[in-house]
């Protein structure tokens, strides 16, 4: 118990990670307001682009390009540049997803002329 308190004062920013990425899952489930669950799906995706930045950081590290065939390569003296990709990527993706989301919002309201999901099934039985 005190090595994984211990873990957790030493790296703070995955604790973060956890509680964003359950306070959005919490909203996701819990609220009935379509724009609400959207905005809890963006709370999700915005804590896993925290997390890939978090992992990706790396003390004295230079970014993975070589000037001549002939030096030697150590990796650990080069980042990583996979997280980052992914960061870009879910950046991308989340912006996308938001988007079409609200579209969906919007014209469901115009359609049933409410966001609440209880209100729409029971127009839809």
């Amino acid at each position: 118990m005190v090595d994984t308190f211990s873990a957790v004062i030493q790296r703070p920013n995955l604790l973060t990670f956890v509680i964003i990425f359950l306070w959005g899952f919490y909203i996701m489930v819990t609220r009935y307001n379509l724009v609400k669950k959207l905005i809890g799906m963006y709370l999700v995706q915005t804590s896993v682009i925290y997390f890939l930045v978090s992992i990706s950081a790396k003390k004295g590290a230079t970014v993975p390009i070589l000037f001549s065939a002939t030096e030697s390569v150590q990796a650990a003296n080069y980042a990583n540049p996979l997280p980052h990709v992914l960061t870009l990527t879910a950046i991308v993706v989340g912006v996308a997803t938001t988007g079409v989301g609200l579209a969906l919002c919007a014209a469901i309201y115009r359609r049933y002329g409410s966001l609440d999901e209880q209100e729409i099934i029971e127009r839809l039985e």
